[in-house]
Parts: structure tokens; C-alpha cells; sequence
């Protein structure tokens, strides 16, 4: 589950607006808005549209784990 903090946070580390995360998952501004803000309960289909555009970004979701969920990009391949 990406929670809403993770999705600002990936949306920070790899510079996209909420238009530009919506274009790429295939969803509209106002569902990214309504997620980031929490003022409703997204679909799960929402929730994995929204995970796979990250992760093709190079983007890792951290799970809770003790240390709090989080973000991170995915280190280069050589």
C-alpha cells in the first residue's frame, strides 16, 4: 500500500507534478490530488497504476519496517 506522504516524497525525488504522475499512470489529476491529500480511500486498481509509473521511474517503496515507510531511487545498473 503506498500511503500518501510516500507518493509526495516519490513524486519529489524524481522532479514530476501531479499532472505529470496522472499522464503516467494513467489516471486523473484529481485522483493524485485526493490521494496525496488523503481526502479519500483510493481504489487498490489506483494504488498499483500509481506503483507501477513509479517503479518505472526508478523509484523503490519501502515498506514499514520498524523505521518508518519511505522512497528511495533505485541504484544505477553498470
Amino acid at each position: 500500500m503506498i500511503t500518501a506522504a510516500q507518493c509526495r516524497a516519490a513524486r519529489g525525488l524524481i522532479a514530476w507534478s501531479q499532472q505529470d504522475l496522472a499522464q503516467r499512470a494513467g489516471i486523473g489529476t484529481v485522483a493524485v490530488h485526493q490521494l496525496e491529500n488523503g481526502t479519500s480511500s483510493p481504489r487498490r486498481a489506483t494504488l498499483d497504476v500509481v506503483r507501477r509509473a513509479f517503479e518505472a521511474a526508478g523509484v523503490e517503496f519501502i515498506d514499514e519496517n520498524g523505521g518508518g515507510a519511505g522512497v528511495r531511487l533505485r541504484k544505477a545498473q553498470r
